[in-house]
């Protein structure tokens, strides 16, 4: 299934707007990884561990946007978009969404 930010696909009409598909995941940070940013904090250089993390996040919401998306019998999905916030009242929990619109294309 394709994925774009932009509203057209190069190369495709769209022909059906099945409607906005989105996608949701809240992972909780474990103890390690805490203490592993903390240090990364004071020291400087990249969150490994946070990082892993968040690209988990975002791939389990795509997925699920583009499962959400077939069962419409979707194409494609476009003008997807995505959000990263932390949740939680520390903050422990990282939430990823992302939506977008699915569609039926047809190459031209």
């Amino acid at each position: 299934m394709l994925l774009s930010t932009t509203d057209t696909l190069q190369g495709f009409e769209i022909t059906d707007y099945l409607g906005l598909v989105t996608g949701e995941t809240i992972m909780g940070a474990n103890i390690l990884r805490d203490v592993m940013g903390t240090v990364t904090d004071y020291v400087g250089g990249r969150a490994a561990a946070y990082e892993e993390s968040l690209g988990q996040a975002r791939d389990v919401s795509i997925e699920e946007m583009r499962d959400r998306a077939q069962v419409l019998g979707a194409d494609a999905i476009v003008g997807v978009s995505m959000d990263y916030e932390t949740v939680g009242s520390r903050g422990a929990m990282l939430m990823v969404t992302c939506s977008g619109t699915a569609v039926r294309l047809r190459k031209v």
